[in-house]
């Protein structure tokens, strides 16, 4: 029997490609290789999400395993069209599908890749899109409904009430979600949806950690700090946490640093410069050492579908204080217990002085939080729960 194939579609690709539902397409497509899937990637020659420049050369290349078709980005309208559905959002208004139509391509545009998946759909078995929001997903989603897996990563956010995904989300074969929270935001959003699954990701799990090491490298000595990890922008609610972080220390009773690591710019007020380190894109290896040493990480988005930044504190013995506003993160701390979630400025201000005066207790509130990732969100677990649906949808 020939090995059955896989097409995914991401709207960008590669190992320099910061961002999560790209990033964790990259390591399906890794995992159903390495279960004897041929594995084929349509994606941009974009690296970028800001700019959508094309960065990688158009054409066929291999990644391992894995073949990887880019096709270029063509980004040449004038912007006007998203500029009038962020006035109307912004008025609490939601936009006419017409002007969502209009939305969804005054943007990047990927022409050559969508006529490569009507040229090539039939070859596949399967074809997974991700994330719903980006025209590649819109575009390529609905060409082979009945063999195609839509992982939306859907955040409760005004785009996804418009009518213009209510025919990608009702008509692909099945959908793949993250969690339960997201599952009930989609029920939500779209009764009628397709056949849907919690999947959940899988974290990589490090064979060891070097906090000590970390901070020798980082030049960051003994004091106590708490992390961050992530694009620094507002969509991931960074600015309110660093004002948020930055009017708790003014009050100088709090022995408590602040470590970011990650993409996006970092504007630090100077009275507070000596307490706020922001070092930037670090190596895998750094990343993980940064969650080992920190005394707590925090995640104040609430966008999430996910969040691996959390199991990535969770596996290296590291507490999470989260916004409560996020239905995911909220879920995932109630269910582990290893985490704590903030509401304001108030709340954090408590939790970062939970962190900072009682380190023990802190320490001790962490501690289910690794067997809690172990027990749902290995890659190996993971990749059975997709490889059970794909079996089931190709009929194998």
């Amino acid at each position: 029997m020939d090995a059955p194939r896989l097409a995914l579609i991401p709207p960008r690709y590669g190992p320099d490609v910061i961002g999560g539902a790209e990033l964790v397409l990259r390591e399906v497509a890794h995992g159903m290789a390495e279960r004897g899937w041929q594995v084929d990637v349509l994606t941009t020659c974009a690296r970028d999400h800001y700019t959508w420049a094309n960065h990688y050369p158009p054409g066929t290349s291999t990644d391992g395993a894995v073949t990887v078709h880019r096709f270029p980005v063509v980004n040449d309208t004038s912007g006007q069209a998203r500029a009038v559905v962020a006035q109307r959002l912004a008025l609490g208004e939601m936009p006419t599908l017409g002007e969502q139509e209009n939305w969804i391509n005054d943007g990047l545009r990927v022409p050559e890749l969508f006529h490569a998946v009507l040229d090539r759909a039939d070859t596949y078995d399967a074809i997974v899109v991700s994330p719903y929001l980006f025209w590649t997903s819109f575009a390529a989603g609905l060409v082979a409904p009945g063999r195609t897996i839509l992982r939306p990563c859907l955040h409760d956010e005004p785009e996804a009430r418009f009518e213009l995904f209510e025919p990608l989300f009702n008509g692909v074969a099945r959908l793949w979600l993250n969690t339960d929270p997201e599952l009930d935001l989609l029920t939500t959003i779209a009764p009628g949806h397709a056949p849907a699954s919690v999947i959940g990701e899988g974290v990589p799990v490090p064979d060891s950690y070097d906090p000590e090491g970390f901070r020798a490298r980082h030049g960051l000595g003994d004091f106590p700090f708490v992390l961050y990890a992530g694009r620094r922008e507002g969509a991931k609610g960074w600015e309110q946490l660093l004002d948020g972080f930055v009017a708790t220390v003014r009050k100088e009773d709090v022995n408590l640093h602040l470590v970011t690591i990650g993409v996006g710019e970092v504007h630090i007020p100077e009275d507070v410069a000596h307490l706020i380190h922001d070092l930037g894109m670090v190596s895998d290896r750094d990343r993980d050492d940064a969650f080992a040493a920190a005394s707590g990480y925090l995640q104040p988005s609430a966008l999430e579908s996910f969040s691996r930044t959390v199991m990535e504190a969770w596996l290296a013995g590291t507490p999470v204080i989260a916004n409560g506003a996020s239905a995911v993160v909220s879920w995932h701390c109630e269910r582990s217990g290893a985490g704590l979630t903030y509401e304001d400025d108030a709340d954090l201000e408590q939790c970062l002085r939970f962190i900072a005066e009682a380190p023990e207790a802190a320490a001790e509130l962490a501690r289910p939080g690794r067997a809690y990732v172990l027990d749902n969100y290995t890659w190996p677990v993971t990749l059975d729960r997709m490889e059970a649906s794909l079996n089931e949808l190709v009929g194998r």
